[in-house]
């Protein structure tokens, strides 16, 4: 997925998140977004799950929420993301750089440190 197809499903979901009957909520499942930006991107309630995100920069991303079961985030930058009340079951997170980043609320259990 190039960056441009990124940009355009992150503006419908910026629409859906403004009004749900707008829009459409982010479905990148499965998705290869490794060395993706999305820094400071907007992913509240997002679906991520079991997407490649492989040394993507996650770097203050709101990611309230969102769908990451069985995500490869090795090597991912979350820097100051906010990954409170997000599902992190089974995903990979070795390498992944975690510092000032929001983890309250968030399921994790079989994550993969």
């Amino acid at each position: 997925m190039n960056q441009e197809q990124i940009n355009e499903i992150l503006e419908n979901h910026k629409l859906w998140l403004a009004d749900n009957s707008k829009g459409q909520r982010a479905d990148l499942r499965n998705a290869d977004l490794s060395y993706a930006d999305l820094s400071v991107a907007d992913l509240r309630d997002a679906d991520l799950s079991y997407a490649n995100l492989r040394n993507a920069d996650l770097r203050g991303a709101n990611l309230y929420g969102a769908d990451l079961y069985g995500a490869n985030l090795y090597g991912a930058d979350l820097s100051g993301a906010d990954l409170s009340g997000a599902d992190l079951r089974g995903a990979k997170l070795s390498g992944a750089n975690l510092i000032g980043a929001d983890l309250n609320d968030t399921k994790i259990h079989n994550t993969i440190f």
